[in-house]
C-alpha cells in the first residue's frame, strides 16, 4: 500500500530504492528542510533489510541478518532507539565445528584460551592479531564517513578542492607508524589465506577468521587484495564494543523500521509499491522520475539508493549519459556467490562436537560450517566448475535465541548464508531449476555436524542469486551492490570521476552500498550522499522547489 502526502510532484529531493540507505538519506535531508519523497519497489519498505513471516507463525531476517556496521552517528542522529531499535550483542562471536570432532569458539573473553587447545603458539598471538587490525581500522573507520577525493578532468580550480581534500585523508592515514602502514598495504594486496597463514599455524582459527575474507566476495580466501575483507569487517560494533556482532530485537527489519519512522517524523514521503521506470534527463541534467505506472515525480535532486548497474543501464537512457560511464558500468563486477536460506526449526541443532539442544552460547553464535581455508578454497573452485559447491560453506545464526519475538514459544528460526555458488549458472542452467537441490545440500550439510538438523526443519525459504536480484535489486546476489575489490573501492567506487556521491548528470547522486564504503547495514553512504546534496543546495548549485 502507498503512502502519499498530499504534497504535489515536485520535490526538493526524491530518493530512488527505499532501502535503509536510502531511508538514511532522506532522514537527513528532510532534517535540514527539504521536500523529500522515496519510492519503493516493494510492498515494503527496507530493501534487504527486512523482517518476514516466511512460515506460519516464524518471522525472520529475509535477507540482511546480522547488526554490528551500522554506524554510531547514524544510530544518534535517527535517533533510532527512540524509535524502537534494540541491539543485543551474541553470548560469543563464532562457533566453528572442526573435521576432527573438535570446535573452536571465539568471543566473550575466550579465544585464546580456545586457540590454545591447538595451539599455544596461535593462543600467544591472538590478541596481538586483534589489536594489530583494530589500530588500523581505528583509522579507517574515520574515512567511513568522508567523502572520498573525487578525481577529475580539468583544470586547477576544479582539481585544488580534491587536492586539499586528499591531504585530508592522507593525515588521517599518517596516524599510523611504519609497521602499521606496512601492515595496511598487506591488507589491501594480500590474501586473506596468505595474511592468516603468516599469523598462525593451526586450522581452525585461520577458518574462524578467514570466513570473513570470503563473505559475499565469490573467491578464493587466497585471492588476492582479499585481506581486505578481513579489515572491512572489524570496522563495526555493537553498543560501543568494537568488532562486536549482534542482533536487533525483531530482526533486520526493526532497523529500517526505526528508519522509516526518524523519516516520516521529519516530514519524508514514503511510497510504497511504486517502481521507477526511468530517470527524466533534460539536456544535462536528471530532472525526475517517471514511475511504472506512468506518472511523473519532478525533483532538483535525483538520488539512487539503487546498484549503480541497474541505474546506469537500465534507468537512463543510452544516449542520455557519457559512453564511457556505460562502458565502465557494463564492467562493473556484481555477483557475490550468496545462497539465502530462512529455516523453521522445532528444536535447536544438536552438535556433535558440542551436544545440547537447551540453548548453549554456542547457539547463539555465527555458526561457521567450513573448517579450512583449503575447505573455502575447494569449494570456491566447485562453484566456478559447476555452479555450486559440492562441500558447502555454510554460516548458521539462530537468531530465536536472542530473541523471542521471532518463533513459537520452544521453537526457533535459523538464517543460512551460504557461500559460495554461482552468481550465474554454467552453461545458460537457470537458478530456478536448481535452487531445491542445493537447498537440499545446504541443510545436509549442517545435518552432518548437527544430526538432528533436518528432521527439526518445519518449513524453508529459499534465496538464490536470482532470487536476491529479482526481489532485491541485489544484482547476481551482490550483497554490496559491486564486488569490494582495490579497483572498485573508495575514490573507484562506482567510477573514477564519481566517487563523490555525484553522478556523471547534474542533479544526479548515488547513496547505495555501491558508493564509499560499501556493503553492509551501515547506513553511511546515505548519510554521506545527504552531506554532498545539501552542500550543493546551500551553493546553488541545485534550488528549492518551494
Amino acid at each position: 500500500m502507498a503512502e502519499r502526502a498530499a504534497s504535489g510532484s515536485r520535490y526538493d529531493a526524491l530518493i530512488i530504492g527505499g532501502g535503509h540507505n536510502g531511508l538514511v538519506c532522506a532522514a537527513y535531508l528532510a532534517a535540514a528542510g527539504l521536500k523529500v519523497i522515496v519510492l519503493e519497489r516493494r510492498a515494503i519498505v527496507g530493501g534487504a533489510a527486512v523482517t518476514e513471516e516466511f512460515h506460519p507463525g516464524f518471522r525472520n531476517s529475509v535477507a540482511s541478518y546480522t547488526v554490528s556496521l551500522l554506524n554510531p552517528k547514524v544510530i544518534r542522529d535517527l535517533e533510532l532507539a527512540r524509535h524502537g531499535l534494540r541491539i543485543v550483542e551474541r553470548r560469543c562471536a563464532n562457533f566453528l565445528p572442526t573435521a576432527d570432532g573438535r570446535y573452536l569458539i571465539t568471543g566473550g573473553g575466550r579465544t585464546e584460551s580456545e586457540v590454545a587447545r591447538f595451539s599455544a603458539r596461535d593462543a600467544a598471538r591472538v590478541g596481538e592479531y586483534g589489536e594489530r587490525l583494530d589500530t588500523i581500522a581505528d583509522v579507517l573507520r574515520d574515512l567511513v564517513l568522508v567523502t572520498p577525493p573525487n578525481v577529475l578532468a580539468g583544470g586547477w580550480s576544479a582539481a585544488l578542492p580534491e587536492l586539499v581534500h586528499a591531504a585530508q585523508v592522507g593525515g588521517r592515514l599518517r596516524r599510523l607508524d611504519m609497521q602499521q602502514r606496512r601492515e595496511l598495504l598487506s591488507l589491501f594486496a594480500m590474501s586473506a589465506g596468505d595474511y592468516l597463514d603468516n599469523w598462525f599455524e593451526s586450522d581452525p582459527i585461520k577458518a574462524a577468521y578467514g570466513f570473513d575474507g570470503i563473505v559475499g566476495s565469490y573467491a578464493s580466501p587466497y585471492a588476492a587484495g582479499s585481506a581486505y575483507y578481513l579489515l572491512h569487517h572489524v570496522f563495526g560494533e555493537v553498543n560501543g564494543k568494537h568488532g562486536a556482532w549482534g542482533h536487533a530485537i525483531g530482526g533486520m527489519g526493526a532497523i529500517t523500521q526505526a528508519m522509516a519512522q526518524a523519516a516520516r517524523e521529519r516530514g519524508v514521503e514514503i511510497r510504497l509499491a511504486t517502481a521507477v521506470g526511468e530517470v527524466l534527463v533534460e539536456g544535462d541534467r536528471a530532472v525526475g522520475v517517471t514511475t511504472a505506472s506512468g506518472e511523473t515525480l519532478r525533483a532538483a535532486a535525483v538520488i539512487s539508493n539503487l546498484n549503480p548497474k541497474l541505474l546506469y543501464l537500465d534507468l537512463i537512457p543510452a544516449g542520455k549519459l557519457p559512453p564511457e560511464v556505460r562502458e565502465h558500468m557494463s564492467h562493473w563486477r556484481c555477483g557475490s556467490g550468496t545462497f539465502r536460506m530462512n529455516v523453521a526449526l522445532s528444536e535447536l541443532p544438536d552438535f556433535t562436537c558440542l551436544p545440547g539442544k537447551t540453548g548453549g552460547d554456542h547457539h547463539t553464535a555465527g555458526i561457521i560450517i567450513a573448517p579450512t581455508l583449503g575447505y573455502m578454497e575447494q569449494a570456491y573452485f566447485d562453484a566456478r566448475s559447476s555452479g555450486w559447491s559440492r562441500r558447502p560453506i555454510v554460516e548458521l545464526l539462530i537468531p530465536s535465541t536472542l530473541d523471542d519475538t521471532l518463533a513459537p514459544a520452544g521453537r526457533h528460526v535459523a538464517s543460512l548464508f551460504c557461500q559460495h555458488v554461482a552468481p550465474q549458472l554454467p552453461a545458460g542452467a537457470s537458478w530456478d531449476m536448481h535452487r531445491e537441490a542445493v537447498a537440499d545440500l545446504m541443510i545436509d550439510t549442517v545435518n552432518a555436524y548437527a544430526p538432528n538438523f533436518k528432521a527439526a526443519v518445519l518449513g524453508r525459504q529459499i534465496m538464490s542469486p536470482l532470487d536476491l536480484e529479482r526481489t532485491f535489486g541485489l544484482v547476481g546476489g551482490d550483497i554490496s551492490h559491486g564486488a569490494m575489490s582495490l579497483d572498485q573501492l573508495f575514490s573507484a567506487r562506482p567510477m573514477l570521476g564519481y566517487g563523490n556521491y555525484r553522478g556523471p548528470l547534474k542533479g544526479l547522486y548515488m547513496c547505495s552500498a555501491g558508493t564509499h564504503p560499501g556493503g553492509g547495514v551501515t547506513g553511511a553512504p546515505g548519510h554521506n550522499a545527504a552531506r554532498e546534496v545539501l552542500g550543493d543546495f546551500r551553493r546553488r548549485r541545485l534550488r528549492r522547489v518551494a
